[in-house]
């Protein structure tokens, strides 16, 4: 049995497609960039938010990128975090995992720690978890887990738990165990080709990791 369960939030824990959507629009739009449907914006939610200005813009001065992500974070910061859904069924899971015995939960997020303790706060599960670790730009999920690992927050007998691959990657690359999700914004082909120990349909499956 693992001893701590180490969970992504966006696309794993709750849908952020909404106010990622409209965020990253109102950033574009305001330094006049074109805007994007919401499909073509999905396939980026999960990674950090400086590679998906780079990717939509094809700009890769470090002040340009900072402008768009300041502005995205400002409307973020007043509406967009709200715009987060639960996914069906994850409320009662992850009470149930935190209160087995013996295993800790933690976040670790590419989104900012204080907009995602925010979301937790908002659906009312924050006391779930025993750390929350937020990202921001420059930093790669990878090394997020190697802090973690190095401030002891969690043990190598750690699972992370995500819907992209660079959740399953930043795992591996540290030595612990991975387990995908196919609710969120990854297919299976993606998650498959990281070879994770766990391959997830539902949320209630993620019982199986305390079983």
């Amino acid at each position: 049995m693992y001893e701590y369960l180490v969970f992504d939030l966006d696309g794993t824990i709750s849908d952020p497609k909404e106010g990622i959507v409209k965020s990253l629009n109102y950033a574009l739009a305001t330094h006049g960039y074109e805007i994007r449907e919401p499909k073509e914006i999905e396939k980026y939610i999960g990674p950090p938010l400086d590679y998906t200005f780079e990717v939509l813009t094809r700009v890769t001065d470090e002040a340009e990128i900072a402008k768009l992500v300041k502005s995205y974070r400002e409307r973020y910061a007043e509406v967009g975090y709200s715009e987060n859904l639960l996914y069906k069924g994850m409320k009662p899971v992850l009470a149930s995992l935190a209160h087995n015995n013996g295993v800790k939960m933690g976040v670790c997020t590419s989104k900012r720690k204080d907009f995602a303790e925010k979301i937790l706060d908002l659906f009312q599960i924050r006391h779930l978890f025993a750390f929350v670790n937020g990202g921001d730009v420059g930093i790669q999920k990878w090394q997020q887990i190697e802090a973690l690992l190095e401030d002891g927050c969690i043990s190598n007998n750690s699972v992370m738990i995500g819907d992209r691959s660079v959740d399953l990657v930043a795992a591996h690359k540290n030595a612990i165990s991975s387990a995908g999700v196919l609710w969120g914004y990854g297919s299976r082909r993606e998650l498959s080709t990281e070879k994770p120990r766990h391959i997830f349909s539902t949320p209630q499956q993620l019982a199986e990791l305390i079983a």
